[in-house]
């Protein structure tokens, strides 16, 4: 005989497993597309890309450990990033001199791709502090150091797209 604690319980697993399954096929049917959107939108708003390096150095440690990571911590790094990417852009922005329109519609699908990673991951999963370190010291050492100059956000644009080309990579091998 179950007790309403045990039904709970089970109940709870269920629509965990469902959440997660509902989660995977979105990730397989509409990430991938959304992606290509957005990195289109990411190149057409503004020139070529700079060659110029960062003074912070791209995490690829991070993206090594999470290659190996369960789905669930891989889809909440999805989710991370997409949601650090988006506070980076959420700074003044007076210098740009981008297409304003591609910089609207990159953020909006942006916002979606996270509004859809954010239903596929619980609240309480903590971030990936380091991940959240490496875009905070990106946010100091680049946007506020150069004072949030066009050379500054066209390095942000060049990180942003290192990013979210890797986590094409990730979410391609999730399933």
């Amino acid at each position: 005989m179950y007790t309403m604690q045990s039904w709970t319980c089970i109940f709870l697993i269920i629509c965990s497993v469902q959440s997660v399954c509902h989660c995977c096929d979105w990730i397989r049917h509409h990430y991938g597309h959304l992606s290509s959107e957005y990195l289109s939108l990411l190149d057409q708003m503004g020139g070529d890309i700079t060659k110029q390096d960062a003074p912070v150095f791209f995490p690829r440690s991070l993206y090594r450990h999470i290659d190996d990571a369960e789905v669930e911590d891989q889809v909440r790094f999805l989710k991370e990033t997409i949601y650090q990417i988006t506070k980076l852009f959420d700074g003044n922005m007076k210098s740009v001199t981008w297409d304003k329109k591609n910089l609207d519609d990159f953020l909006n699908i942006l916002e979606r791709q996270l509004e859809n990673l954010n239903s596929c991951v619980s609240p309480a999963m903590k971030p990936e502090k380091r991940l959240k370190r490496y875009f905070k010291k990106l946010n100091k050492n680049v946007l506020r150091k150069m004072n949030y100059s066009a050379q500054a956000w066209e390095l942000i644009r060049k990180e942003t797209k290192r990013h979210l080309q890797r986590l094409d990579i990730l979410a391609a091998q999730m399933y």
